[in-house]
């Protein structure tokens, strides 16, 4: 298809067509080689690119030899994402994937913690239940590098271009997102997003108005009513809930940076530390509640943000660590967890400690404002 014919060419995911250049152009990126050397070869040997280079690339050709279509890379990531959910989580489950229509495609909305595990462990749940992977929507704000792009793509993601700050670039920007996620979801391709620009780095999990604005976009052009229209795009709230905050210390960095100096301005390559911190830290158990298709007529986006935020506050699964920073009767959780979470907290720099607290304790005072019984768990 030429560029001409697909309106999306700039943004979407790679074809199955596009597959074998991607990954020969992933096994010719040189940073792209070293940093694959650098977190699987000795400290030693990777210092040595000369060596370590042409030994990696055998490597991946080997490997990537018989990858040639999208299901195959999925196929692929769902081995990497099954090494690193029994390496680095006590467990994964999840809620509510059984209610849903396995032939169906949906708009998944999440809360957000996590850059790339929040959207990967979505596609794990779908993975065990049978159903298809999403498409992720990925800020171009993380596409530093090419291999990056490369490997963002081949991984069914796509492209939302918040660097564009002219207001009729980002118009036309955002109607073609929101056309692409319309046009995804009717041909059968579920769609996942986060429920607003970056991480909740304060624990807060709330839903931006400005982005279901977006949704909208479409619908405007094809002159349908915001409640109409949003019933079409079946959107799905997920309630992504880790035992253990990830990068809570990096987060908690940024926020203090805030409060005493007012802007932050994360360093060159900050996003992927947090990508790979995320990967490889321990996550304890981790569990994702996908909630009920909204059917309900939201007649505007505000009235649409509360009612996805009530489905994910509602089924956040609440961890001991939770309780502890919320205040909760000690009671009720039982010691091993008690002495793990207190043992984390005591490695937090004292001035970072209320703000990790704070990220903890959030989702539980959220849903106590739903269900004052929430210390009976």
């Amino acid at each position: 298809m030429s560029e001409l014919e697909d309106k999306y060419a700039d943004i979407r995911p790679y074809n199955d067509d596009e597959v074998t250049a991607s990954l020969s152009r992933l096994i010719n990126d040189n940073a792209f080689i070293d940093v694959i050397a650098k977190y699987n070869l000795p400290r030693f040997l990777s210092a040595v690119p000369f060596i370590t280079r042409p030994l990696v690339r055998s490597q991946l050709r080997k490997k990537w030899g018989s990858v040639s279509t999208v299901e195959d890379v999925q196929n692929e990531v769902a081995q990497y994402l099954n090494k690193l959910v029994k390496r680095t989580t006590s467990k994964v489950t999840f809620s509510g994937l059984d209610k849903l229509d396995p032939n169906q495609a949906y708009l998944f909305i999440s809360n957000h913690r996590d850059i790339v595990l929040d959207p990967a462990l979505v596609n794990w749940g779908l993975f065990q239940y049978k159903m298809k992977t999403v498409r992720i929507a990925i800020g171009d704000n993380l596409l530093q590098r090419p291999y990056i792009t490369e490997l963002m793509r081949l991984n069914k993601s796509f492209i939302v271009k918040r660097s564009t700050k002219a207001p009729k670039e980002m118009l036309r920007a955002l109607t073609q997102l929101s056309s692409y996620i319309y046009d995804s979801l009717i041909s059968g391709n579920s769609i996942w997003i986060a429920q607003k620009e970056g991480r909740a780095k304060d624990g807060f999990d709330q839903t931006d108005p400005a982005l279901l604005k977006m949704l909208q976009l479409n619908g405007r052009k094809q002159k349908k009513q915001f409640g109409d229209y949003i019933k079409e795009l079946k959107i799905v709230p997920v309630s992504i809930s880790y035992q253990y905050e990830p990068c809570a210390i990096a987060k908690a960095k940024e926020l203090y940076h805030k409060q005493h100096h007012g802007e932050y301005t994360k360093s060159a390559g900050e996003d992927i530390a947090s990508i790979v911190e995320g990967f490889s830290a321990a996550k304890g158990h981790v569990h994702l509640a996908f909630g009920e298709p909204i059917e309900s007529h939201c007649d505007s986006a505000e009235e649409l943000a509360k009612t996805i935020d009530k489905q994910i506050v509602d089924s956040f699964y609440l961890h001991p660590g939770n309780y502890i920073a919320g205040g909760c009767k000690k009671e009720v959780i039982n010691s091993p967890d008690t002495i793990t979470f207190e043992q984390r907290m005591a490695s937090v720099p004292d001035e970072l400690k209320p703000l990790v607290l704070a990220m903890y304790a959030k989702p539980f005072h959220r849903k106590t404002e739903i269900n004052t019984n929430n210390c009976e768990h």
